[in-house]
């Protein structure tokens, strides 16, 4: 039974092999034409790398030395620059230098 039903998917397989590589071997008038126009996928792929680095928060750190009176301190701020235009600015640390 098992030697029956391996030959028969083996023999089928053939079968659909064939049958798929003649469809492919004699392209069709209608479809003749659009053979040299360019698949969809890659214009998608291009419009995505164009819009990569859009509607992404870029953060950057920054260090600056500030003096008050006598004390000289070095304060590191986060600025976040949003996709609509706005910045956030954070103090993350500040440390007495002098």
């Amino acid at each position: 039974m098992k030697r029956f039903l391996a030959l028969t998917l083996t023999l089928a397989s053939f079968g659909l092999t064939a049958t798929s590589a003649e469809a492919k071997a004699a392209p069709s008038a209608a479809s003749a034409g659009t053979l040299n126009a360019a698949p969809a996928p890659v214009a998608v792929q291009w419009r995505n790398r164009r819009n990569w680095g859009r509607n992404r928060v870029r953060v950057v750190t920054q260090t600056r030395l500030v003096r008050r009176g006598r004390a000289v301190w070095r304060e590191t701020y986060q600025t976040r620059y949003l996709p609509n235009g706005m910045t956030q600015t954070r103090l993350i640390s500040r440390v007495r230098v002098r």
